[in-house]
């Protein structure tokens, strides 16, 4: 609407002109020489229009998300009108085309919403999945009246998207999925149930992939699109996790589920193929958000580490101390050159599956790797939640299982040696 035009018209400006392949901009510091990590105006991939986003990313994120953050993740979901607020900054589904409700920017764009989010500690909205996982098979696959009828609310926040790959008996193994699509006139009706589905309470439009022609094995698998108030399509508990508190995650239960032909995703039994067409994008945003969360705890140890006294000094002023930061500075500013290459080259339309699997295998074993030794860091105030770096290593913990675990990436890697 017209509203959306205008906030967009100012968060991203004359963004759809310019989202075609840059130069490198080598006027611009690298993270590890300005003042800090997370600092805005760094990166060469990036441009001053960039910049300008992200302050206004930065603002959103540390006044509608930080103060609220904490009764989020006792509640276990974060409020529908949070993804409106979002949609109304210009913050969701932005490489959605114009045509469709978006802005049509490029990737960077959206990097810049995961990675301002993960530098606040904040893994509650799943904004991420919404609108870099779940909008692009739309875009990619979906058909013109698919995608005039729901891109437009997902840019806007009033739909919030989910995909259902997940089961009990199937995570990496896509192949090994039980949920079956059967024809039966002018609907298929969708059995089955789904797992560890994230956005799956708040989702009012859910991707399920379903078996089509089991006899098939991965040349039968369909996507579809399956709406909140279906009748049979039920929302289980939201689940319990070690991490990722205030994002819903939940069971989704498929009870004859009759839905119209018109929501087949794509071609009937090409769904195996659009998923290994999107999955290194999943796992390049998994690598970003890792890279940037690793970042930002590297910060907060930083201020701790100056600030905390020992012996009547700052820890800083002990050796140990002192070699440890450095040599997590060093990991950190190594896996951001990696991962800006890896941003950059999917820019281009040149970000391959191994390349991909080698930034979210990196990036999600340093996050881990991170927040280990700056909890440690911290000492026993490390150990307390209420304290970024501890929830930061329950946070982290999740990033080298899902999107494929870090040992399916070895094997996607190792084709190529």
């Amino acid at each position: 609407d017209e509203k959306m035009l205008r906030v967009l018209s100012r968060t991203l400006p004359r963004v759809a002109s310019r989202t075609g392949v840059r130069a490198f901009s080598a006027k611009r510091l690298e993270p590890c020489n300005a003042e800090t990590m997370i600092a805005e105006g760094t990166r060469r991939i990036f441009s001053e229009e960039h910049d300008a986003y992200r302050a206004t990313a930065r603002r959103f994120f540390n006044e509608k998300v930080v103060p609220f953050h904490s009764k989020w993740e006792e509640a276990g979901e974060c409020p529908k009108e949070l993804w409106r607020e979002a949609g109304e900054t210009g913050l969701l589904s932005v490489t959605v085309p114009e045509e469709y409700g978006g802005p049509g920017a490029d990737i960077l764009y959206s990097a810049i919403v995961w990675e301002e989010q993960s530098y606040t500690g904040c893994t509650g909205p799943g904004f991420a999945l919404h609108s870099e996982i779940v909008a692009p098979y739309l875009m990619h696959y979906g058909n013109e009246e698919q995608k005039q009828r729901i891109l437009p609310r997902m840019v806007s926040g009033e739909s919030i998207g989910a995909i259902a790959m997940t089961e009990p008996g199937a995570g990496s193994d896509l192949q090994g999925v039980r949920t079956t699509a059967v024809a039966d006139g002018d609907d298929f009706i969708i059995n089955g149930s789904k797992t560890f589905i994230t956005n799956g309470a708040l989702a009012d439009v859910v991707i399920v992939v379903a078996k089509t022609a089991p006899e098939k094995g991965a040349h039968g698998i369909s996507l579809f699109l399956v709406e909140a108030g279906m009748a049979g399509f039920k929302k289980g508990q939201k689940l319990k996790k070690l991490g990722l508190r205030a994002q819903d995650t939940s069971e989704l239960f498929f009870e004859d589920v009759r839905v119209p032909k018109e929501n087949l995703l794509g071609e009937l039994n090409k769904g195996f193929y659009y998923l290994m067409q999107e999955l290194p994008q999943e796992r390049l945003l998994i690598a970003d958000i890792a890279q940037s969360s690793a970042e930002a705890c590297y910060e907060w140890t930083r201020t701790y580490v100056h600030e905390r006294k020992a012996f009547g000094k700052p820890i800083l002023n002990l050796q140990t101390i002192k070699h440890k930061m450095a040599e997590i500075k060093t990991d950190v500013s190594v896996g951001r050159a990696f991962l800006d290459q890896c941003l950059q080259m999917h820019h281009e339309k040149r970000l391959d599956s191994a390349t991909a699997s080698m930034a979210k295998m990196w990036c999600s074993e340093l996050q881990n790797k991170v927040a280990n030794e700056c909890l440690q860091l911290h000492g026993g105030w490390g150990y307390m939640w209420d304290y970024a770096v501890c929830r930061q290593f329950a946070d982290a913990r999740v990033q080298s299982i899902y999107g494929g675990t870090n040992e399916i990436m070895k094997e996607l890697i190792a084709r190529t040696v």
